[in-house]
């Protein structure tokens, strides 16, 4: 985890759109000692603000503002935010919101186990029994969606939604978030598939600042949390994903099938033909969706290959030269900028 260098640099680094209101208070708390690290700096990233996000960053001492030219979403800013403290070369990377939601008094907590090498990602699980403004239905919509992570990616992660985590540099090098919705059930079932050691680690939170912005609307929120779920399941499980698919359509069809065998054979089939149909039906579909699970294995091995030589070529940029090329993003994601800018850096103790 520490370079060369034998310094460890921890780097807290706060995605934010239109936080101006609340992005000083969540600064203030920011700590610039930390246990167990060296060096301790803040990075913001602007997602496409159009208040004074980045104003309000500079004057209270962020080391790095990196900016958005548009709002790329939660997990677009979660993205650029790793991309820009890998190039900083950090060794430990925390991730907050910028609405105060998180007890910054619990970052040593959070990074303890990346320094004593049990983990290389941390969850910070919020006492979500205990936090009064949550209501009955986000309790239990949050209980649920942790379930079901767990479920998917073999983890015991009490807090799949939360934003408070640490990321060992290796584990920041080898995050891919695919989702443009948020990075927080995803990054989770990526560990786990891919067999990275993921803890959690108890946490505080503070008096909400503002209303969530994720949870604008129960039902759409249920929505697109099953299907980051489910799409993150067939990206790194296809093969058991469309097989299971497959072969519950081969028996259901086998069935119907002996259901019009013995209609044959008993009184001569009449008036069941439909049921031959039916299984006919079926069975194709379940051979063609064993085929797709073969051809989307394949895929996903070539995926895992892409993955393992740009993981390679990152680690190899960032030893050979000290800083990192920005990876090229997708479509959707081209007006990022990468032109980041040091602030007026703090040298006096604040946390």
């Amino acid at each position: 985890m520490q370079r060369d260098t034998g310094v460890t640099k921890l780097i807290i680094q706060i995605p934010c759109y239109n936080e101006e209101a609340t992005l000083a208070t969540t600064l203030s708390q920011l700590p610039r000692d930390v246990p167990g690290v060296d060096k301790v700096e803040w990075l913001v990233i602007d997602d496409g603000s159009t208040d004074r996000t980045a104003e309000v960053a500079r004057s209270h001492g962020v080391d790095h503002i990196v900016t958005h030219t548009k709002n790329l979403g939660l997990a677009g800013a979660f993205v650029t935010g790793l991309e820009a403290c890998l190039a900083r070369q950090a060794d430990i990377i925390v991730n907050l919101d910028g609405d105060n939601q998180y007890c910054a008094d619990c970052i040593g907590d959070l990074i303890r186990p990346i320094l004593e090498g049990r983990a290389e990602i941390v969850v910070g699980a919020r006492p979500i029994e205990e936090i009064e403004h949550f209501s009955k239905v986000k309790k239990a919509l949050l209980k649920a969606g942790s379930w079901a992570v767990r479920v998917a990616s073999g983890t015991d992660i009490p807090d799949a939604p939360s934003g408070f985590r640490a990321f060992s540099r290796e584990a920041a090098m080898r995050m891919r978030v695919y989702s443009s919705y948020t990075y927080t059930l995803e990054t989770i079932i990526q560990a786990g598939l891919r067999g990275m050691s993921i803890v959690w680690v108890p946490i505080r939170t503070n008096s909400p600042l503002r209303p969530s912005r994720l949870i604008r609307s129960i039902p759409s929120y249920v929505l697109r949390s099953v299907m980051t779920i489910v799409r993150i399941f067939v990206v790194y499980r296809p093969f058991r994903f469309f097989s299971s698919i497959g072969l519950f359509l081969l028996l259901l069809g086998m069935l119907v099938g002996l259901r019009f065998l013995w209609f044959y054979l008993t009184t001569g089939g009449s008036g069941h033909v439909q049921s031959l149909i039916l299984a006919s039906i079926l069975i194709g579909m379940g051979f063609q969706t064993l085929m797709v699970a073969f051809v989307a294995d394949l895929l996903s091995v070539n995926r895992r290959l892409a993955e393992d030589s740009h993981y390679r070529a990152l680690k190899e940029s960032l030893a050979r030269n000290g800083t990192a090329t920005p990876p090229r993003r997708p479509k959707s994601r081209k007006q990022a900028s990468w032109r980041s800018k040091p602030e007026h850096r703090r040298t006096r103790k604040t946390g």
